[in-house]
């Protein structure tokens, strides 16, 4: 794995721009380096902020097949300050994704509930309507199109809640399935991603916004990674 690309460094936080491929950090379920330890080696700080010391500063995470922005915490006290931003939805995240078909709208709020699904490994859209339970969360993910192209468009999405796979998960539900994405999926768009091979979900986080222990506002943009800068050029 090549270095990580640091975006901004300061002694609260760090920005990076996380590769697609990566995992956040360890999982009883996958083997292999991860942004954790990566980071770990030249910031040994880490290990001694967040809530388990095995997702050492870590306040959000991406999928490992997603690339983007992610801000990570360098002291306890500012862990606290993001994930108090987090929960009361002030953190800013804006993602792109390249997903099938043409969609009726130019513009669309995706508002299914979200659970658990049966399989474990992923999540489930409800009706809209839904009752909310422990079980059942509300999600919201906000789409305007970018480009149209004869087979695809691609979005630039907005989350006001941040669930696990929420993007995904609303965009399969809403007829759309995210290009690469053999999860939430159906059996055509499995064989179109065999075809595409891209090798990773067209999903990448490109800005983050949230206050600075000062109340300041930051805000980090990033351009799409060269794989999907490439592949976007060759889809019709």
């Amino acid at each position: 794995m090549k270095s990580l690309e640091i975006i901004k460094k300061t002694k609260d936080y760090l920005v990076v721009n996380k590769p697609s491929g990566l995992l956040i950090h360890a999982a009883s379920n996958a083997s292999g380096e991860n942004l954790a330890n990566l980071l770990l080696k030249d910031y040994p700080e880490l290990k001694e902020v967040g809530d388990d010391s095995s997702r050492p500063g870590i306040v959000h995470r991406l999928d490992k097949n997603v690339s983007g922005v992610l801000v990570l915490a360098r002291t306890q006290s500012m862990f606290n300050y993001l994930k108090k931003q987090f929960k009361s939805r002030q953190v800013k995240k804006t993602y792109q994704a390249l997903v099938y078909g043409k969609l009726s709208k130019d513009y669309d709020t995706i508002n299914f509930p979200i659970m658990r699904s049966t399989k474990g490994y992923k999540m489930a859209a409800k009706p809209r309507g839904t009752e909310i339970t422990e079980n059942i969360r509300e999600a919201e993910t906000n789409f305007q199109i970018l480009k149209k192209f004869i087979n695809y468009t691609l979005l630039n999405v907005k989350i006001k809640t941040g669930r696990t796979h929420q993007i995904r998960c609303h965009l399969a539900a809403y007829g759309h399935p995210i290009v690469g994405d053999d999860i939430y999926s159906t059996a055509k768009t499995r064989i179109k991603n065999k075809k595409l091979n891209l090798g990773r979900i067209f999903l990448c986080s490109t800005k983050l916004g949230f206050k600075d222990f000062k109340g300041e506002w930051q805000e980090f943009s990033i351009d799409l990674s060269s794989d999907l800068k490439n592949f976007l050029k060759k889809v019709k």
